[in-house]
């Protein structure tokens, strides 16, 4: 087993609950950590035989395009097309930050961590 992890993947989007969020926009970055079993790409040397970066980055992208209300459904629906899409994973967890929220006072960003394994 082994761990990948494709950290800060920087977009900005148009989420929130409040109409100001839906029109200004903010920045976003996610990680994401991928449990996944690394014993033969290790020893092939193929990408086929592990997850594709790019594609982790192009699923995140794709989903933070879509305007929510919450960053905890953005995650989750992250965390599901991952799962469908590279069925190597096994667990996968992301951080998806808010950097910037419209909260009163001396707030740099807000972050929501989820998690899940596949089922079986």
């Amino acid at each position: 087993m082994g761990l990948i992890c494709v950290e800060d993947i920087r977009c900005f989007a148009y989420h929130g609950c409040m109409v100001e969020e839906a029109i200004i926009g903010t920045d976003y970055s996610i990680t994401v950590v991928l449990d996944v079993d690394l014993s033969k790409p290790s020893k092939s040397d193929e990408l086929e035989d592990t997850v594709d970066y790019v594609m982790v980055s192009e699923i995140v992208q794709t989903e933070m395009a879509i305007q929510s209300k919450l960053i905890e459904h953005v995650a989750k629906r992250i965390l599901n097309r991952l799962l469908l899409q590279l069925p190597i994973i096994n667990h996968a967890k992301i951080f998806l930050t808010k950097h910037n929220a419209p909260i009163k006072g001396d707030v740099l960003k807000v972050k929501v961590v989820l998690e899940e394994s596949r089922s079986l």
